[in-house]
């Protein structure tokens, strides 16, 4: 990063960076804690996990308020305004995360009337986990500008969405077995397409940090979409 003369730049600048890494610390929570409490049927950190989402818009507006009027005060070029820009996109996809857990949250009650298989549950902790550590990583690459570790990304994109395919089609196996699954197998499916999403909000992120760092666009190596409208599941013959 550059110093500037004047040191209130660097001052804004770095204020920028630090209120990006409290919503990314924040937004990590809100997922891992939305996923907790529909494993644990945990009414009370499902309502705090819809609470804290409040944290995220505000920080965002703070965020846009502030880089836009630094840009026209300080009218940074280069490196500098990559990296204004780069902040504002960056907050806007972490704010997207935090709706995501939110989202997440909500279903918990919706979940708990009717438990379903401990399996599935086992599955969409297994795919949060991959989901947090690829955002976790990222942002830690935006910490250190180590744009070199974001290699990790196609791996980390595909193990997610294999494991949404799969959870996908075990999911559906459920419902056409017992009607009565139908309705809570149904919300924990938008938890597991909210999950998957967030892997595919890391990976704007990724290519966000990659173009403030270097100054260009990150080769485009993979469709982003899963492979859920590929799933059919074969019913039983009588």
């Amino acid at each position: 990063m550059n110093t500037h003369i004047v040191r209130s730049y660097d001052e804004d600048l770095k204020y920028l960076g630090n209120r990006l890494a409290a919503m990314g610390g924040h937004a990590e929570r809100m997922v891992d804690q939305a996923v907790s409490a529909l494993v644990n049927s945990d009414a009370g950190l499902a309502k705090k996990v819809i609470a804290d989402d409040e944290f995220l818009d505000e920080t965002q507006r703070e965020i846009d308020d502030k880089a836009i009027l630094l840009i026209a005060k300080r009218q940074p070029m280069a490196g500098d305004l990559r990296q204004v820009i780069g902040t504002i996109r960056i907050s806007a996809d972490l704010e997207r995360v935090g709706d995501l857990g939110k989202n997440i949250a909500k279903r918990v009650v919706a979940v708990t009337e009717a438990r379903q298989p401990l399996s599935l549950f086992r599955g969409l902790q297994a795919l949060a986990e991959l989901a947090l550590t690829q955002l976790k990583e990222v942002l830690d690459v935006y910490a250190s500008r180590s744009v070199e570790r974001l290699t990790f990304m196609r791996d980390r994109d595909d193990q997610i969405e294999a494991m949404y395919t799969s959870l996908f089609r075990e999911l559906l196996t459920y419902m056409m077995e017992d009607p009565r699954n139908i309705a809570p197998c149904t919300h924990l499916l938008f938890c597991a397409k909210n999950i998957e999403r967030i892997g595919d909000h890391a990976t704007n992120i990724a290519e966000t940090i990659y173009y403030v760092v270097t100054g260009e666009q990150m080769p485009i190596e993979r469709p982003k979409e899963d492979n859920s409208h590929n799933v059919v599941v074969e019913q039983g013959k009588g």
